[in-house]
Parts: structure tokens; sequence; C-alpha cells
């Protein structure tokens, strides 16, 4: 094995780290560790994104079931449209998108340039996100209400993101259902790692039709991921996850940038 796949298995326990750390994010650094590291073409790393994000967040999402922090009914409002989405998306859509998008002053835009600098934009969109949020996550009896048409509209939504840039959107996920189904933050966080499980693996699905898996490097990768998670639990006693947060989306925009220079230079 060589360093550099040293490097990419190590990213994924970070990335499991980091989603026991603080909840979620840590997701969205799969594909770049993907395409970077391991040299898998974009394509099949969101597809290998999907799963790895699908595994770590029902291992979360059990957890949290235990706790009694699901809302499960609010989640199967927001699943059905996001997976249904999803799983449309990497079937349909993803094959879809031509080798050649197109050519602007002699660059040209290939399918996977387009796909990292979609994905780049979605980093810095989840970056400032985790830059500004207060990190309170207050647990408050409320009655819990739908606004259904922009709940299934926010599905769809965040169902074709998932779908093409492979990362959970739970920056997209909770806001949604802290707004428009009136959850407490702390229950938006666990229902939010539900949906996100559910949509991933589902989407994940529309590749095993397209795509070549290698499913043993996959569940290595998903394996190192998911003991991160609990190694992130433990550390999360010690470490303060408000300032980690707003540090790791820093860390996040600065990734987003850095993939746009690459992308484009």
């Amino acid at each position: 094995m060589e360093l550099i796949d040293i490097l990419g298995y190590f990213g994924a326990l970070v990335i499991g780290i980091t989603l026991g750390l603080i909840g979620g994010g840590g997701s969205i650094l799969t594909v770049p560790v993907l395409v970077y590291l391991l040299s898998i073409n974009p394509v099949t790393a969101t597809a290998y994104s999907l799963f790895v994000v699908g595994a770590s967040s029902l291992v979360g999402a059990i957890n949290n079931m235990k706790k009694k922090l699901v809302d499960l009914r609010t989640a199967t409002v927001f699943a059905i449209p996001a997976f249904i989405a999803v799983y449309g998306t990497r079937k349909y859509l993803v094959p879809a998108i031509p080798d050649h998008i197109f050519t602007l002053r002699g660059f040209e835009v290939t399918k996977d340039i387009g796909i990292m600098l979609f994905f780049a934009i979605i980093m810095v969109v989840a970056s400032i996100s985790m830059i500004k949020g207060n990190g309170k996550e207050e647990l408050q009896e409320v009655k819990v209400k739908y606004n259904y048409p922009l709940i299934i509209l926010e599905g769809v939504v965040v169902g074709i993101l998932t779908g093409i840039v492979g990362a959970g959107g739970g920056f997209l996920i909770i806001p949604a259902l802290v707004l428009l189904a009136k959850l407490p933050m702390k229950k938006a966080v666990a229902t939010s790692l539900l949906i996100i499980a559910v949509k991933s693996l589902i989407g994940f699905i529309g590749d095993v039709e397209n795509l070549e898996i290698d499913w043993i490097f996959l569940m290595i990768f998903t394996g190192m991921s998911i003991a991160g998670i609990f190694l992130g639990g433990y550390l999360n006693k010690f470490i303060d996850g408000g300032k980690l947060k707003k540090s790791f989306g820093w860390f996040v925009l600065v990734m987003g940038i850095y993939i746009i220079g690459k992308e484009l230079l």
C-alpha cells in the first residue's frame, strides 16, 4: 500500500471523527479525499460518497433513535421526495450530462470539471452556514407543524443536489426542518441524519446499475469512516463542538476555494 493510499484511508477516519464531533459536515470532505488523494474520477467518487455518507449517517441515526431524538413522521415527509429526486438524479441525470459541457475562451469545461466546480460551490455555501451558526442546540418541546408544499420542494432540491455532488446536505436539511416543520434544533439535527442515510443509500442504488463498484475498497473506506464516528463521539466529551464547527467551516471554505482554483487553472 502506497503512502497516498494510507493518507486516503486516514482521510476516511478524519471524515468520521468530524461527523462524530460536530454531528455533520464531515461528509463534504469525502469527494475531495476520493478524487485528490485516491485518484478516483468525480462521477464514481460522488457515488462512493453517497454510500459512505449513507452508512455513516445511519449509524448516527440509530444512536439518536435510541435517545428518542428522531421525529419519524417528519423524516418520512421530507425523505420521500428527497430519495425519489436523488435516485432519479443518479440513475438518469448524472449519466445524461455530456462529457463536454461547453468551452469558454478556449477553456473546456468537461463533465468531471463541472461536477467538481459545482461541488466546490456547495462547499463554500456549507462553510458559510457552519461559520455563521451559533452552535446552540436547545431541546424545547414545541408542537410540530408542517408546511407540506415547501417541505416537498425542499426535499426535491436537496435530493438533486445530493445526487450531483454526493454530500449529505445537512446544511440545507436542518434549517428546513427547523423553519418548515418547527422542530427544535437537537431533534432537527438527529432527524436529518436519518433523512441523509435513507436518501444517500437509495441514491447509491441508482449508481449500482450504471457504475462498476469496487466493493472491497468501498467497505474498507466506509468502515474507517464509521470507526471515526465512534472516536469522534468519544472526543466530543472533551472538545467544544460549537467552536470546532466554526473552525471546520473555515477549513471547508479554504478547501472549496482551493478546488475552484485547481479546476480552473
